[in-house]
Order: C-alpha cells, then sequence, then structure tokens
C-alpha cells in the first residue's frame, strides 16, 4: 500500500515540476511579463509605410493653411519641442540645436558647431516651408536615419501654427500663396464666353452673327413689292 502512495505521490509531483516548467518557458519565449518601451514614452506600434497607404483626407492646401496660422497656438505646441531644443536668439543647443533662425536656413547645417546625424546634414535644400512641413509631418520619413526620435505632427494645423511660431523668431522666407478655389458645379456656365450667343467687347463670330440676323430680322410679307426708288411698298 505504502508503495502505491509513493509511487503515485512521485507521479504528482512530477506533473507539477513539468507544468511549472513549460509555464515559465512559455512566459521567457512571449515576454507575458515583460514591458517594452516606446520612444516619447508612447504605448503603440509604429507601423511603417501607413501613413503612405492611407486615405485619410490630406485637408487645405499648406499656403490655405499657413495663411490662418497663429503664433501663440504655435508657441504651445513648440512645448513638446523645448525639452530638446531651445529658440531663443543666443540659446545654448541641447540635445537637439538652438532653432532661432531656422526658416530659410541649409538644412542641418544652421547651428554652427552642432553634431547633426549625416541623414540631416547630407540632406540638402533650405528649411523652405514645404520641408519643415514634410519635416515636422515625420522626421524619419523626411531623412532617414535621422537621430531625432520625434514621432512627428498629425494635424496639418498644428504644423502651420508651429512653422508660423519659428518664422517669428528670425524670420522666414516667403509664404506659399494658397491655392485658387476650383469653381463650383454650374458657375462655369456663366463665365464670360462659356454661354451661347457673341461676348460683349469681342468680336462676333461670322455663323453666330448670321445667326443672330436670320433670328431678328421681320420677314417680309407676300404681298410687299418693291417701286422704284426702292422703297417698301404695301398694299
Amino acid at each position: 500500500m505504502d508503495d502505491r502512495f509513493n509511487t503515485a505521490s512521485g507521479w504528482v509531483l512530477f506533473s507539477g515540476i513539468v507544468a511549472l516548467g513549460a509555464s515559465i518557458a512559455s512566459g521567457m519565449y512571449f515576454h507575458a511579463d515583460g514591458h517594452e518601451e516606446f520612444e516619447d514614452g508612447e504605448w503603440g506600434f509604429f507601423v511603417e509605410g501607413a501613413e503612405e497607404e492611407g486615405g485619410a483626407d490630406a485637408g487645405p492646401d499648406l499656403g490655405t493653411l499657413l495663411a490662418s496660422a497663429d503664433t501663440a497656438a504655435g508657441e504651445k505646441v513648440f512645448a513638446k519641442c523645448s525639452a530638446c531644443h531651445t529658440i531663443n536668439q543666443g540659446g545654448a543647443d541641447g540635445i537637439g540645436p538652438n532653432l532661432y533662425g531656422v526658416m530659410g536656413k541649409p538644412v542641418g547645417k544652421h547651428a554652427a558647431g552642432f553634431a547633426y546625424s549625416s541623414a540631416l546634414s547630407e540632406h540638402g535644400g533650405e528649411w523652405t516651408w514645404e520641408n519643415m512641413n514634410e519635416w515636422l509631418t515625420s522626421p524619419r520619413a523626411f531623412a532617414s536615419g535621422t537621430k531625432m526620435s520625434f514621432a512627428g505632427l498629425s494635424k496639418p494645423e498644428d504644423r502651420a501654427n508651429v512653422m508660423e511660431y519659428l518664422a517669428s523668431m528670425g524670420g522666414a522666407p516667403a509664404k506659399p500663396e494658397p491655392a485658387a478655389p476650383e469653381p463650383e458645379e454650374g458657375e462655369a456656365a456663366d463665365a464670360p464666353g462659356a454661354g451661347p450667343g457673341a461676348v460683349e467687347g469681342t468680336p462676333a463670330d461670322p455663323a453666330q452673327a448670321a445667326g443672330a440676323m436670320g433670328g431678328d430680322q421681320p420677314v417680309a410679307s407676300e404681298n410687299a413689292g418693291g417701286d422704284n426708288a426702292g422703297a417698301t411698298k404695301v398694299d
């Protein structure tokens, strides 16, 4: 009896050890108890290429956004950047370069002595409104390999406001013009020359002139005839 009890107890203990070992192994493999650290303190997953394939509305054009940009609102959004950047004139470089007067300057070269990444210093071009808008949208997409870990600003209005604030600190090149609004449906028909007939101030087409005369001239009656003087004679 004792032998059977000892044998059964041994099997139960062995099964428990096997189950415990399997649980520990699976936990280590699937990181069940681990917590991954994400950049900028945000939780989530970065899906490369998701922005390019997305069908989100691009919103107003850059010129239209900049026409209504607000400096004060941009200063508030820039607070996200102040952990790495200063923007006051003569300010010291931090993790990132001082940004006073950055608009219009060469990309990756405006702050003398700062150790830019080669991805940025070799990018070329200047910090135009268009380039700065792309950079603020996604630094990684603008300069692959950049040391800047900021994910970007997803709202076009936030980007426009930040650029307006940057422009207020040291100047900027001329803004792009807002795109001309597209004519609404039916508006083209009311434009000069769009409808039938001649346009005032322009020479009439011969065919139009002939058609207009044909429609406006009276038709002589059958009993009308001409006298020797060329006057019309009516009975």
